[in-house]
């Protein structure tokens, strides 16, 4: 079973980071008002994207890699483009 790191775009604009062994119940669960505090105040608009990783380890310190980063930069590192 695979982790994955997903990034979210808001209705407002802003990008949500999060990850989940179960990426399309997790997405549906943001969707529907059931996901995290955040994308309950800032609905989701599209899911940008996702990358796997193999443990949940490895994703959790990707979330806190892609969290650290400006707007700006997320997307290249959920797709794991080297450009800044």
């Amino acid at each position: 079973m695979s982790w994955w790191l997903y990034l979210i775009e808001c209705h407002d604009g802003s990008y949500y980071a999060g990850i989940t062994n179960r990426l399309e119940a997790r997405y549906a669960a943001h969707v529907a008002g059931r996901g995290a505090r955040y994308t309950r105040s800032h609905p989701p608009l599209r899911l940008l994207g996702a990358r796997p990783y193999a443990d949940r380890a490895e994703a959790s310190r990707a979330e806190w890699e892609i969290k650290r980063l400006p707007k700006q930069r997320k997307l290249a590192f959920l797709l794991g483009s080297t450009e800044n």
